[in-house]
């Protein structure tokens, strides 16, 4: 039968229509993986484990003695992950108090400021506004508003590695599971219960501090990576 023919137009048409149906749900379960080539979640669960800190990889900063050790540490680097966490608001109009911990790593550690302590809500704040410290992280637009409403700290050196990935056409959004899939093809695996927990209290659980510290060290692994890579 000619595709030509009233029959055969209908079944090409018919044909068309499918396989656009098809695409059309395809860009709908993903549309971001399949215009800048993003990995898609069933990509992501097929990766190695990112090798993520342990507690023994972790500095506790909670007392003016911890502060002004890791500062001298922190500032011995040229660069360092950063993130922070708050304690999330459930009702409507809430205003939030954060942010309630900061977090910076290295290569192979990481600190997580505990900022109820005026020490060290000083020293991180401090950190947050140096100059000569580059601070890298994701999705840090409403950090960083948190840190100027509440800590009265303006940001300096910062970068949100979203930009990175939007360099290399990966357009804007990467997170820190995407970005980890991408720039090191291992799999970062985030709580969703850690992070609504109450980072507010004064003693945090050892989720906690992984979940807080692993953001940060999942930053500065990824920033090392794509400024390496030859």
């Amino acid at each position: 039968m000619s595709i030509l023919s009233p029959h055969g137009g209908a079944r090409m048409t018919g044909l068309i229509r499918r396989w656009i149906e098809r695409l059309f749900l395809a860009f709908k379960k993903d549309p971001r993986a399949r215009r800048f080539n993003w990995p898609t979640k069933e990509d992501i669960t097929l990766l190695p484990p990112f090798a993520a800190l342990e507690l023994d990889g972790i500095v506790e900063v909670a007392a003016p003695g911890d502060a002004q050790r890791a500062y001298r540490e922190i500032m011995a680097e040229s660069v360092v992950g950063f993130d922070t966490e708050s304690k999330p608001t459930f009702v409507k109009g809430e205003v939030s108090t954060g942010p309630h911990v900061a977090q910076f790593a290295t290569l192979d550690r990481a600190y997580v400021f505990m900022l109820h302590d005026r020490e060290c809500l000083r020293v991180a704040g401090k950190l947050i506004g140096s100059k000569t410290l580059k601070k890298v992280g994701f999705g840090l637009s409403g950090d960083l508003r948190q840190v100027r409403n509440q800590l009265g700290v303006e940001p300096g050196e910062v970068l949100d590695l979203e930009s990175l990935f939007a360099e290399r056409g990966y357009g804007r959004g990467v997170g820190v599971k995407v970005g980890v899939a991408i720039a090191l093809k291992r799999r970062f695996s985030k709580s969703r219960k850690a992070s609504t927990s109450n980072w507010k209290q004064r003693r945090l659980t050892d989720k906690q501090i992984l979940y807080a510290a692993n953001d940060a060290f999942a930053a500065i692994r990824v920033f090392h990576a794509l400024t390496t890579a030859r």
